[in-house]
């Protein structure tokens, strides 16, 4: 995964937790939906580099 990729995921996941905490404060149901469904969106897409990452590193071990 690379940099890009990983700072892509953060600053989607980060955008997401301000658009909750803004619904929070200002009471704004869709809004805090949609931060929250932002957050699960970019953590997903994390745990699926994470993923594909150990699969490469088993594949090299063996390798090796």
């Amino acid at each position: 995964m690379s940099f890009t990729d990983k700072a892509k995921n953060k600053a989607q996941e980060m955008s997401g937790m301000a658009k909750e905490r803004i619904g929070d404060v200002t009471d704004n149901e869709r809004l805090r939906a949609e931060g929250a469904g932002e957050q699960s969106t970019a953590r997903a897409k994390q745990a699926g580099e994470n993923a594909k990452q150990a699969g490469r590193d088993v594949k090299d071990a063996f390798e090796k």
